[in-house]
């Protein structure tokens, strides 16, 4: 009786030898690819994406699923004996006007791939690239863009291609940092005694600068002015508000305490006679 009905349904063209037989079969495929897929997706989410960051997770996770569906169809199209050699001649004529349209979304597309698969930087992090207005806290690294909250609370967006081939600066990825800062001093004065009123005042004034590495004092610069003298000092990574935006004021109450004289621009003009 079955077997019968079966027979029936087969008998029946649609067009193409495509028979009904077919497509009720190709039909169940389809729907069984798709329960698959979605019944993959939530195991790879439930049990492996939280071993993974967020957004490496999520992107692997619409991979896994379109993959299945797109393996589902490729299996449909071949049970059902549909021939898609002009379909694809077309299709092929097509992607080859499509693929000059959308060079840059296949170009942002790999290079998100080459992102999650590098993965020079992770979500979260605090990331710069030098030369551009691109600073702050990494939200996450999506198919085509990578979305940045600056530090002044704004999020910019950045595609994938820019972003994978430019020099990118993490302010995360080691625990502790370097801040520096540049005061100069008159040249009456005297270096050394600048040098040890900045060292005692520094470690004072701001306890998160550490002791080794130690503080450098270096000669920067004999400028027109003032003899400049460079500060260098390390601190932990998390404590970077607390240490760069002071290091200078620290500096400057250093000096003004011990009298030493911050020079403003100065020139000295000689007439020709002794």
């Amino acid at each position: 009786m079955v077997f019968e009905f079966l027979q029936s349904f087969d008998a029946i063209e649609i067009t193409g030898g495509l028979t009904l037989l077919n497509l009720l079969m190709g039909g169940i495929i389809m729907a069984v690819g798709l329960i698959i897929a979605r019944t993959i997706k939530l195991l790879f989410t439930k049990y492996y994406a939280p071993k993974l960051p967020q957004d490496s997770a999520k992107n692997l996770g619409k991979l896994i699923y379109f993959g299945i569906i797109i393996l589902s169809f490729l299996v449909f199209t071949s049970s059902t004996g549909v021939d898609l050699s002009g379909l694809l001649v077309a299709g092929g004529i097509f992607g080859i006007v499509i693929g000059f349209a959308t060079q840059s979304v296949v170009a942002n597309l790999i290079s998100g791939i080459f992102l999650m698969i590098e993965k020079p930087v992770k979500q979260g992090d605090k990331i710069e690239i030098p030369g551009t207005d691109v600073n702050g806290t990494l939200l996450d690294i999506s198919t085509f863009s990578v979305r940045v909250k600056r530090f002044d609370g704004t999020i910019i967006r950045v595609p994938n291609e820019s972003f994978f081939t430019s020099n990118i600066r993490s302010l995360s990825s080691t625990p502790v940092r370097r801040s520096e800062a540049i005061v100069g001093i008159a040249y009456k004065e005297d270096i050394d005694g600048a040098i040890s009123v900045l060292q005692k005042h520094i470690r004072k004034a701001l306890p998160y600068v550490l002791t080794f590495p130690e503080p450098e004092f270096r000669i920067k610069e004999l400028a027109d002015s003032s003899v400049n003298i460079e500060i260098l000092v390390w601190h932990p990574r998390d404590d970077w508000d607390q240490v760069g935006p002071k290091l200078l004021k620290a500096a400057k109450n250093a000096l003004d305490t011990a009298g030493i004289e911050i020079p403003f621009p100065q020139r000295v003009v000689w007439q020709g006679k002794e």
